[in-house]
This record gives C-alpha cells, structure tokens and sequence, in this order.
C-alpha cells in the first residue's frame, strides 16, 4: 500500500507522466483488491464481509476505467499485452 504517489515526476519525460500516473493508480486499485479481499476472508461479520466484497470490485471497474486510458496513450502496451495473450494460450495448449 501506498500513501503517496510512488513516482518522481522529475525522472519522467512530460510526455510519459500521464502514463506512469496511470501505472501507479493501477497497482493502487491492485493493492486494494487484495487488502479488501484478505479483509474479507479475515471477518465472520458477513455484513462486513459482503460491503468488503462490494468494494473490491469497484476496484475492478476501476482498473478497466485506468487501464482503458493507459492502453489509448501506450500503443506498445497495447502490443505486449497481445504477445503475453499469445504465449499463454500457447503454452496452455501443450
């Protein structure tokens, strides 16, 4: 988890910061899928349980709404995200 925004904007050409701006919101809505789902499973309370669930996937919708961003400005995003699509279905079919 993280309370600041883990980039040093001074170290990032102007035209990347909106990217690693979208890198980092990602890992965050990551990171908070997993603590709310760990939450989740930690309580009894299913109240509890049920809001904790709720909002984690939020979170998902998030990461589709950031991700959707990111792959409209990194067109080699785009790219590599295909070749990996590519290399599990082919390691999955032997």
């Amino acid at each position: 988890m993280f309370s600041k925004v883990p980039i040093d904007i001074a170290k990032i050409k102007k035209e990347d910061i909106n990217k690693e701006i979208l890198r980092a919101a990602l890992v965050a809505e990551l990171d908070a899928i997993s603590l709310y789902e760990q939450m989740a499973e930690m309580t009894e309370n299913q109240e509890v349980k049920r809001v904790l669930l709720d909002v984690a996937k939020e979170e998902k919708t998030h990461i589709g709404e950031f991700q959707t961003l990111l792959l409209r400005m990194d067109k080699e995003q785009v790219e590599e995200l295909e070749a990996g699509r590519k290399e599990v279905e082919e390691e999955l079919q032997e």
